[in-house]
């Protein structure tokens, strides 16, 4: 089993501070909890494993096992909100009610068994709201090393609303970026550029191409190369140049350097060779479901697509490992699977599962159709052609009665869709 960093060593990598609770355990009794049994079936051609179970459990067993190593972690855990949610067909999906260091000790057992499995190259996001972001902050600059901190990304969640409170209209959640290294994988991802943006490439050249110019220098002074003469000059005070002389030659021969009538370079900025414009950290386009036509699974909480999509994008590559330990409605599988990349999933929602199942299966429904009424007319929908993915199906052995229990109380037609997985209980 891996042995986890002694207080001393966890100190220096965070600073000189860490934050202090009741009933705060030492990352060692964390890694020495036992761990669960796991029983399971395997599917042909698997796009990843989904497993049924309390996740610091099924985690603690990988870590026995030494089973996984993960370039990429995403997590939406519970957001500390006292709410019991439950799905758009009002079927009770899973509770959030941990305050406080309830709460704050939760997440940390399990960011330190997640830290664990994850490789070198690896990164993680936590996505929370304003309730607990500055405490699971402090918390990752413990576990992960405040060097590695990579973002504070924030996300437009919903449209404006009419709040009555007495405070600013609450519209954000926020994305927490660490990395276990500066290894770690990075894609840099680009998005359109706006018309203000395009307005900076006011310079066309002889052959007609626009441009914007920019300085060859950066701030801070540096003893390697960036920190020599080019062609007579030094950088200027305080900074050193961005690329080394040899590749600054290559630049001005290849008509990539402005030479001012003072002899001041500037690199010139072609709009067509451009990407477009680097992602910020302020995310406004990946809003919450929020019309009756957007296609969703109805489980609570479910993010959106496109969010996940960038963010494996952005930290994974083809056939990369994933994984998801809250996994909840699927999202986070199934954009990985589209993607190309593996993955893992853990929940420990009966709700959950079956909506995985079925988002596998069958693919997502109009928001407006997620009523109990029209649902019921909707299950008998076909399975979409083409669109069934296979995926390996584990379980700790405790959960297997509370697993048969739940399918045996669904519909008929339910209960149908689940008869592989029935015949594969009922062997335990």
């Amino acid at each position: 089993m891996a042995i986890g960093i002694s207080l001393s060593e966890k100190l220096s990598l965070a600073g000189d501070y860490e934050l202090n609770y009741k009933n705060k355990k030492s990352i060692e009794e964390i890694l020495n909890y036992e761990s669960c049994d796991i029983e399971g079936e395997k599917s042909s051609a698997p796009v990843g494993d989904l497993y049924f179970g309390d996740n610091k459990d099924i985690l603690l067993n990988f870590i026995k096992n030494k089973k996984y190593l993960f370039d990429l972690v995403y997590i939406d855990p519970p957001f500390s909100t006292g709410t019991r949610f439950e799905s758009r067909t009002q079927n009770h999906a899973y509770n959030d009610e941990l305050q406080g260091s309830k709460y704050i000790e939760f997440i940390r057992e399990r960011l330190v068994l997640i830290k664990e499995l994850m490789s070198e190259n690896a990164s993680i996001y936590v996505h929370l709201d304003i309730k607990m972001v500055c405490e699971i902050k402090l918390i990752m600059d413990e576990i992960f090393g405040r060097s590695n901190f990579r973002a504070l990304i924030t996300r437009k969640k919903s449209n404006p609303k009419n709040f009555t409170s007495k405070t600013y209209g609450n519209i954000s959640d926020y994305l927490l970026f660490y990395s276990k290294s500066d290894q770690y994988i990075w894609n840099r991802q680009f998005v359109e550029p706006s018309e203000n943006h395009l307005k900076e490439y006011s310079y066309i050249d002889n052959q007609g191409r626009r441009h914007m110019r920019v300085p060859l220098h950066a701030p801070g002074e540096r003893n390697g190369e960036t920190g020599k003469e080019w062609k007579g000059m030094m950088p200027p005070k305080g900074k050193h140049w961005q690329y080394p002389p040899s590749k600054l030659d290559d630049l001005d021969k290849s008509g990539h350097i402005h030479w001012s009538t003072t002899g001041n370079p500037r690199r010139k900025v072609y709009l067509d060779e451009s990407k477009g414009v680097s992602v910020q950290d302020i995310w406004m386009e990946f809003k919450d479901a929020h019309n009756q036509n957007i296609k969703i699974t109805g489980y609570p909480t479910e993010k959106n697509e496109f969010l996940l999509e960038r963010i494996i994008k952005a930290s994974s590559n083809k056939n990369s490992l994933i994984l998801d330990c809250f996994a909840g409605s699927g999202t986070t599988l199934s954009v990985s699977t589209d993607l190309g990349r593996r993955w893992v999933g853990v929940d420990n929602s009966c709700e959950s599962i079956k909506t995985i199942y079925e988002r596998f299966s069958k693919g997502l429904k109009k928001m407006g159709i997620h009523n109990k009424s029209i649902a019921s007319k909707n299950n008998d929908q076909p399975l979409l052609e083409g669109l069934i993915k296979n995926f390996n199906f584990f379980l700790d052995i405790k959960k297997v009665e509370l697993l048969k229990n739940y399918i045996k109380n669904l519909s008929e037609t339910n209960q149908d869709k689940f008869s592989n997985l029935k015949r594969f209980l009922e062997k335990l």
